[in-house]
């Protein structure tokens, strides 16, 4: 591998689902962030690390802007407004709609103040006809002093390595941050909990799965490489309970064979995965609570 001489911090910043996970895992070539078609999928900042030739990129995977209804929500938003501040530069991401919302104005505004560089990348470009994108890049380019615009499809590849490219040239003289075998700064527990919370997402509708959480209490590795693992997902209301167990504990079992399928995959072994379901009423606004969960709700 070539030497690393150049590093830079960049952090992924929009509005809630308009694809930011998608694009960190496309960076990175592997599935670090869960991702789903709800808003509010991520709820911390996630590192991902990508080496390139003699640079090594530090990306930010943020959660999105919205407004909080909750002390997670004040958290999430605080993350999502914090991590512009203190980055080599920003990647803004939207959707190739020509109008600026008030999360997109939102993040202008801490770009803005900030002073930070950023590049607008138009992600889901595969979803509308090229001459469609004019209006889009005159309207932001108006918006704000953009180092590049770049056009991307984070679900089909197109533009990322063009996007790179960009992120790159913000990369100053510096040593390696990361082992080169290192691709985030998340613990494999902590992936392993994401991608349980990722089939809760899945599986469930409406506030069901938004007030849940999940902790591993057992993460053990035998001998020959089988790994145990032991979930609680906790929720908010007794109710909730009887729904993510299910008929005859039918949905659990589900949520637990789609997530122990994508925790083998990504461990690379076989993997014993045992879950329980709890209720913590209103884990969502206590701050003893969120703290204990490993959300800072500190505001």
């Amino acid at each position: 591998m070539q030497e690393i001489t150049k590093n830079a911090m960049i952090t992924i910043c929009g509005r809630p689902n308009v694809g930011k996970s998608t694009l960190t895992n496309r960076l990175v070539g592997e599935k670090i962030a869960i991702v789903t078609n709800k808003p509010q999928t991520t709820r911390n900042r996630i590192c991902a690390v990508i080496n390139r030739g003699d640079t090594q990129l530090v990306v930010i995977d943020t959660p999105g802007i919205h407004k909080a209804r909750t002390r997670l929500g004040d958290y999430m938003v605080k993350v999502a407004k914090e991590s512009v501040a203190g980055v080599d530069a920003a990647v803004m991401l939207i959707e190739p709609i020509a109008n600026i919302g008030p999360q997109e104005q939102e993040l202008l505004d801490s770009l803005k103040q900030s002073g930070t560089p950023a590049i607008l990348a138009i992600n889901k470009i595969d979803t509308i006809q090229k001459e469609e994108l004019l209006a889009v890049i005159a309207l932001y380019s108006s918006a704000y002093d953009f180092r590049a615009i770049v056009p991307i499809s984070a679900k089909d590849g197109d533009g990322v390595d063009e996007l790179l490219d960009e992120m790159a040239k913000f990369a100053q003289p510096g040593p390696q941050l990361f082992p080169e075998d290192m691709i985030t700064d998340q613990p494999e527990r902590q992936i392993c909990a994401e991608i349980v919370r990722e089939k809760l997402l899945l599986c469930l509708d409406k506030e069901v799965p938004h007030g849940t959480a999940v902790d591993v209490t057992r993460f053990t590795e035998r001998d020959n490489g089988i790994i145990d693992l032991d979930v609680t997902i906790y929720c908010e209301k007794a109710s909730h309970k009887g729904i993510i167990i299910g008929k005859r504990g039918a949905m659990l079992k589900k949520i637990g064979e789609l997530a122990r399928t994508d925790i083998e995959a990504f461990m690379g072994t076989k993997v014993f995965l045992q879950t329980w379901v709890k209720v913590k009423e209103n884990w969502r606004d206590s701050q003893s609570l969120l703290h204990n969960f490993g959300f800072d709700s500190d505001n």
